[in-house]
This record gives structure tokens, C-alpha cells and sequence, in this order.
């Protein structure tokens, strides 16, 4: 098999549009998990799989933190948060943004593949070589392709997640280093503007204000740890369990203990019961359920919900953090539109539930 031609680059951020670009995307990645995290969440029978359920609940609030914590970073560079933009939700089956190509995230219900992919998006990664840090991009990837891992250069992509994120930081520390040298501050945005912890409780990390290079950095920091683990261990910088081993629990069927190594845990059983699921047909869209069906405008009703929660969130990215105070009621929101479609039958499909659709739907601008 031939082996990837590594290439060997330079820095790729070296200007605030850079970064603007890079950090836009890490807003697609961070929230490109939420959909099949939910759907997988929401697929569990009540009153089963009540270990499943709260890892997967963990992990979703964890990654509307991280897409919290890269809003700020922008926010305190003077930057735009802005999730309207029409490819901002992907196209599900999707390749994510980060570049990682060897695998596609979907739609579908709780499932032993399910938490395969759960363990593709959250594995810790690091290249081997710095000369490895970035790959070329395969051509024809097909349906899936959301966008390329390195926004200025559709050609390449990045090793992993991890090496994305490392990438941003060495372009904070750039830009920071070249703005002191010029005599001009790189952190000049509105600190009114921040999602601090008052506004956002996820219980494990805090949103974290930023205002220089240090607290910009210890987000992206939060960001990268929470999902791999820190320096290699299954733990990040707060002692909690990495989204990558909670997952794996699942996968083992075990609980991580303190004094584990990585994929051995040692700790109690965790009960999975695969069957009860309500089987959600995968990667559904609007076109597919019957014209004047009920399941049909009952998916409609969930998109649009799930379209005005964007705008929710957006509004709090832009001036009025204390919207996200109401983040819990709009959760219930969602899984209510949710349950309208999973416990019912997908017409013309015997076995197979209706599923939750994340099309791309009219998003106004935020309000302010």
C-alpha cells in the first residue's frame, strides 16, 4: 500500500483572517458532534441504559462548552461568531472538519457503531513527526465532504483534531508575539461579550473568560483535553474522564478507575442493552418522508426547532451571554420535537423508526 506523501509546511496562520478561518471551522467542528451525539442520546428507551445515557449527556454539554470556549477566543480578538452560514450544519453521512477522512459520521441510533464512530471523533491523535502534522487531502471523498481540515488550502488536511488545535495555538502565539512587537494588542474585544460561568454550568470545565494569550490558550487547552485526554492519559486537566474513555467504557463494557491504563479498564461493569433502542432510520431527510405525513411535519418541526436554537446560541455569542442561562429549557425543547419522531414508524419502512433531520434550513441573522 503506498504511504501518503507527507508535506512538509510551515505555519499556516499568519494574519487575524487566518485565524478567523481556522477558528470559524473549529465552530463546525466542535459542532458537527452535537447532532449524532443527540440522536443517540435520544434513541435510548426511557428508563434503560442509564449508564449510556449519562455519558452521552456528559459529552454533549462538554461540546456546546467547547463550542463555547472558541466563540470567546473569538469574541476576545475582536472576531465574529457567527453560525448562520448555510454550510454550517453538515450534510450527514460527513467527513468532520477537522480532515479526518478515514471514516464518516451519521445519523443513527445507539448502536455498536455508534460508539465506534463516538471513538473515530474523540480519538487522541498525535503525529509522530512535525513534518507529518499535515497530509494531503484524498480527491473524490463523494458525498460527506464538509469542508477541508485546513480552511486556507483545501488540499491538505490535518493528522488529527489534536494537531488542528495545535495549529491555532501556535498562530495565537504568533499573531500575540507580532502585535506586542508592533505595539498594538491582539485582545481588544468587548469582555462583556465572554460566556463566563454564571452564564454557562456544564460540570465538568468551566467557560472560561478570554482576554490575553494565556486564557485563550488554556480554552483551546480545555478543548483538546476534555475530548483526548491530556499528555497521552485517559483523564484531562480537571481529573475528569476524557470524552474519548467515557466512550470507551461503553465499547468495554467497563468503568475506568483511578491507576487505569489506557484501554484497560479495571473498574465495575457498565450494562449496555443494544435492544433497547428505537431503531431510527440513519441519516434521514425531509425528502424521504411522505408528502402531507404527519412524521413529515413532525421532522420539520424538529429542524426548525433545532434552526432557532442556533440562533439561540448565536445571540449569546454576540452580546448577550446571558441566553445561554435558558440553554436547559431549550435542551427539553429539542428532545420533546425529538421523541415526536423516534417512537413512531417510518412509513413505508417496517422496522424502522422516523429519525431527527439537521438539514439546512433559512437561519436569520442573529439579533444583534
Amino acid at each position: 500500500m503506498t504511504q501518503p506523501t507527507l508535506l512538509k509546511l510551515p505555519a499556516q496562520i499568519f494574519s487575524l483572517a487566518d485565524l478567523e478561518a481556522y477558528l470559524n471551522a473549529a465552530l463546525r467542528l466542535e459542532h458537527a458532534t452535537i447532532p449524532p451525539y443527540l440522536t443517540a442520546l435520544y434513541s435510548l428507551h426511557p428508563g434503560s441504559n442509564s449508564d449510556a445515557q449519562h455519558v452521552i449527556r456528559v459529552v454533549v454539554v462538554e461540546e456546546m462548552l467547547h463550542l463555547t470556549l472558541v466563540a470567546n477566543v473569538m469574541n476576545a480578538v475582536g472576531l465574529r461568531v457567527d453560525l448562520s452560514p448555510d454550510d454550517f450544519v453538515p450534510n450527514y453521512p460527513a467527513h468532520l472538519p477537522s480532515g479526518e477522512v478515514d471514516f464518516l459520521v451519521d445519523i443513527r441510533p445507539f448502536s455498536p457503531a455508534a460508539v465506534t464512530t463516538f471513538l473515530n471523533i474523540e480519538r487522541p491523535a498525535k503525529a509522530p513527526t512535525e513534518e507529518s502534522r499535515l497530509l494531503p487531502s484524498p480527491e473524490n471523498l463523494g458525498r460527506g465532504t464538509v469542508l477541508a481540515a485546513n480552511p486556507l488550502d483545501p488540499s491538505v488536511r490535518y493528522y488529527s483534531i489534536g494537531e488542528f488545535y495545535d495549529e491555532i495555538e501556535r498562530g495565537l502565539r504568533y499573531l500575540d508575539r507580532q502585535y506586542q512587537e508592533d505595539g498594538r494588542n491582539l485582545f481588544t474585544g468587548d469582555a462583556r461579550w465572554q460566556v463566563t460561568p454564571e452564564y454557562f454550568y456544564s460540570g465538568g470545565g468551566e467557560a472560561l473568560a478570554v482576554t490575553d494569550i494565556s486564557t485563550a490558550l488554556r480554552a483551546l487547552t480545555v478543548i483538546a483535553e476534555q475530548g483526548e485526554g491530556m499528555g497521552g492519559g485517559i483523564y484531562d486537566g480537571e481529573g475528569e474522564l476524557s470524552h474519548y474513555y467515557r466512550f470507551e467504557q461503553i465499547q468495554l463494557a467497563k468503568y475506568y478507575q483511578k491507576g487505569d491504563i489506557p484501554g484497560h479498564p479495571t473498574g465495575p461493569r457498565l450494562d449496555v442493552d443494544y435492544s433497547a433502542v428505537y431503531p431510527v432510520a440513519i441519516n434521514a431527510e425531509l425528502a424521504d418522508y411522505p408528502p402531507g405525513s404527519p412524521v413529515l411535519e413532525a421532522a420539520e418541526k424538529f429542524n426548525q426547532t433545532y434552526a432557532d436554537f442556533l440562533v439561540f446560541v448565536g445571540d449569546a455569542y454576540n452580546g448577550h451571554p446571558e441566553k445561554l442561562l435558558d440553554a436547559v429549557p431549550w435542551m427539553f425543547r429539542l428532545r420533546d420535537d425529538m421523541n415526536q419522531l423516534i417512537r413512531n414508524p417510518f412509513p413505508g419502512r417496517p422496522g424502522v423508526n422516523a429519525s431527527p433531520v439537521y438539514e439546512r434550513v433559512i437561519i436569520p441573522k442573529e439579533s444583534s
